[in-house]
């Protein structure tokens, strides 16, 4: 372990720098902490693991296998990451759960290790927020800023790209991929994979529309969005096969980067895309679409 200091300075704080463990946690010698790290009292953190600058344990958080955590995460209590995986195939091997920066992981969080037969990796990228509860099976792949609101689960090999929201007591099937932007609304069951920058829900989920907040809030422009809600109307909900939509697409509006990366993500789908509602295709655009 780097160290272990636990002195104060006359304002109460801890020193900057000083690698802080209380004296209740439980931290292998191998284990390597980095300058600010914290950890609180009844953790549990393992051998082969790797916590970076800053990043703070608050209590009672196990972290085990083969595991790395970037600078300035906070990691709350209850939560386990690096924990052997709920697959019967698993054998034992030194897969690893890699977990970025800037990653605020609330309470009772638990995010498992890869296995031989998803590339041995599971990995979280940063500045993501995963409130409590929620479950991140074997050999995931999540981008950077999602949010996974409280008690959404994941399946096993599941990717999410940047700045994609899981509504709370949602559950993702394996192997599903959820787009950029995209929105899963709360309690959606979602089999298939979900565009880019599309909102999704129900049980099973269908798409309803565009995710225009999040396409607000992430500065993208009137005319991109535009382009977008046209492209949407033909893939998802013109009824058109999913082969010549894609051709409409590329034959009748400009490529823009969004526009390409949702055609790319389509064709590349091998579960198949979610699509609007069967009584909504060809009529009346539903609401969140207008």
């Amino acid at each position: 372990m780097a160290g272990r200091k636990t002195s104060k300075d006359s304002s109460g704080d801890f020193r900057e720098g000083a690698i802080i463990v209380h004296p209740s946690a439980i931290v292998h010698p191998k284990a390597i902490l980095e300058p600010g790290v914290v950890v609180g009292p009844f953790c549990t953190v393992g051998e082969h693991v790797r916590i970076g600058v800053g990043t703070r344990l608050i209590s009672h958080v196990v972290i085990d296998g083969h595991t790395t955590l970037g600078s300035g995460n906070t990691v709350y209590p209850f939560t386990t990451i690096g924990m052997a995986p709920q697959d019967l195939k698993y054998q034992g091997e030194p897969a690893r759960t890699v977990i970025g920066s800037g990653n605020t992981i609330r309470e009772s969080v638990t995010i498992h290790r890869g296995t031989q037969g998803g590339g041995m990796e599971t990995v979280l990228g940063d500045n993501n927020l995963l409130m409590a509860y929620c479950h991140v099976a074997h050999d995931c792949r999540i981008g950077s800023r999602v949010i996974m609101a409280n008690s959404a689960n994941l399946a096993g090999h599941i990717t999410i790209e940047d700045g994609a929201i899981i509504g709370g007591l949602s559950g993702i099937h394996q192997f599903v991929r959820i787009g950029r932007l995209a929105m899963v609304g709360g309690m959606s069951g979602v089999p298939k994979d979900v565009p880019p920058f599309v909102w999704a829900s129900g049980n099973r989920a269908f798409l309803y529309g565009l995710n225009h907040e999040g396409l607000r809030r992430n500065h993208v422009g009137p005319e991109a969005v535009s382009l977008l809600k046209k492209a949407y109307q033909i893939l998802f909900r013109s009824g058109l096969p999913m082969g010549e939509a894609v051709g409409r697409v590329r034959s009748t509006l400009s490529l823009t980067p969004e526009i390409e990366h949702l055609l790319s993500f389509v064709e590349s789908s091998e579960r198949g895309v979610l699509t609007a509602p069967r009584e909504s295709l060809a009529g009346q655009a539903p609401e969140g679409d207008s």
